[in-house]
């Protein structure tokens, strides 16, 4: 290959990449990872676990950017035979494309699986940001071409890919989410004084009627997890995957390879009756992100959930120093809690030019109306006035 030429190739398993080169490119050396979910061993896990994979719909199509012989970049990248697990809704555009005679299904996704966490999704070495996108992205579409594929999605990109992408070509999709900002506070206490009256007296009332519970809280991270806590941690989740999916994403053996790759990168929150957990959080911890995922529980007990999954992690990110928390998908119950509305981003490729036109004018429509709807719903926050703007 000459010194210009890159060459994209596209993988079945996350095995035939080197951890350390895969890592190299998410910027993820020693240390927590600016984002834990594009690491080796989180998509390996995912892999090795049968959370992706034959019969999950979820079929792994890594791509990977060369020059050289040199890895430069690469992708998370999936074949999907459906929309599940996505949380950025397409069912009415493949609703729309098979009633129109075509066949939507299998699409490409270069996302992670399950997780609606924002960051980077095309992988680069320092320097290589440009160049390595601009690769990922063709070939991603190339690839989608030479296979009759109806359309390629990137989903929670950043920003600055969703910009990018939109300048190469890719179609820009808005949605929203509720993330708790650190305006360098030293304490819980700090962060409710930012808060109204009204809100401030809510919040501590619902701390202490969720330590009433009859039990006590505590927050594992590391070597303080042990492996009987996921036990009782598959219980809730599978309890919770049931109501909201009808089956749960992820596998049992997910646990175990989290807990044998990633316990440094998780804080487990544990509410315990008795020396049993009889309810739970899942968080991952990013270099300067706290990330809540799974909330499950065998016990209902007031406000335990709020406990749990949004000041648990406010305290942890006030102690430890980080600058956001994000609290995964939906939820309009968090507003009130110090988590405001802010943008996500999704980029978007529809091989057939008329449908790709329906798909852009309403994306069109739908950017305004997120963007109206978050000014709306960050009016209806709890801060004082004149502090919501420190937080946007």
């Amino acid at each position: 290959m000459g010194e210009d030429t890159i060459e994209i190739q596209v993988l079945g398993s996350l095995s035939q990449i080197d951890a350390a080169r895969w890592d190299a490119c998410a910027r993820a050396g020693d240390g927590p990872a600016p984002d834990p979910f594009t690491t080796h061993r989180f998509l390996s896990a995912l892999e090795d676990s049968g959370s992706v994979g034959p019969g999950t719909g979820w079929q792994p199509r890594y791509l990977a950017a060369y020059r050289d012989n040199r890895l430069i970049a690469c992708a998370p990248m999936y074949a999907k035979s459906h929309s599940q697990g996505e949380y950025v809704f397409d069912h009415s555009w493949a609703h729309a494309y098979e009633q129109a005679g075509g066949r939507y299904y299998p699409k490409l996704q270069i996302a992670v699986p399950f997780t609606p966490a924002t960051g980077p999704r095309f992988l680069t070495l320092p320097g290589e940001d440009v160049t390595g996108l601009s690769a990922l992205v063709q070939g991603a579409v190339q690839l989608a071409a030479e296979n009759s594929v109806s359309s390629l999605h990137i989903t929670f990109c950043t920003e600055a890919e969703a910009l990018a992408g939109q300048e190469i070509g890719l179609m820009h999709r808005t949605g929203q989410q509720f993330h708790w900002l650190n305006r360098g506070y030293h304490s819980f206490d700090e962060f409710l004084s930012d808060l109204s009256s009204r809100k401030r007296k809510t919040i501590r009332k619902e701390r202490r009627t969720a330590q009433n519970f009859g039990g006590t809280i505590r927050a594992l991270t590391g070597d303080d997890i042990k492996p009987h806590h996921w036990d009782a941690f598959w219980t809730f989740y599978q309890d919770t995957g049931a109501r909201k999916w009808g089956s749960p994403y992820l596998t049992r053996a997910f646990f175990d390879l989290l807990h044998d790759r990633m316990r440094h990168d998780v804080l487990l929150v544990l509410a315990e009756r008795d020396g049993h957990p009889i309810a739970g959080a899942l968080n991952f911890l990013g270099a300067d992100t706290l990330y809540g995922r799974y909330w499950g529980c065998t016990e209902d007990h007031p406000c335990l959930h709020f406990e749990a999954c949004y000041y648990q992690a406010i305290d942890h990110a006030i102690t430890h120093g980080l600058t956001k928390v994000e609290a995964g998908a939906q939820g309009e119950h968090k507003l009130a809690r110090g988590y405001l509305p802010v943008e996500t981003h999704s980029l978007h490729w529809v091989a057939d030019p008329g449908f790709g036109r329906a798909v852009e004018q309403f994306l069109t429509a739908e950017r305004k109306a997120v963007a109206e709807d978050i000014d709306i719903l960050t009016d209806y926050g709890p801060f004082k006035k004149g502090q919501v703007e420190d937080h946007q």
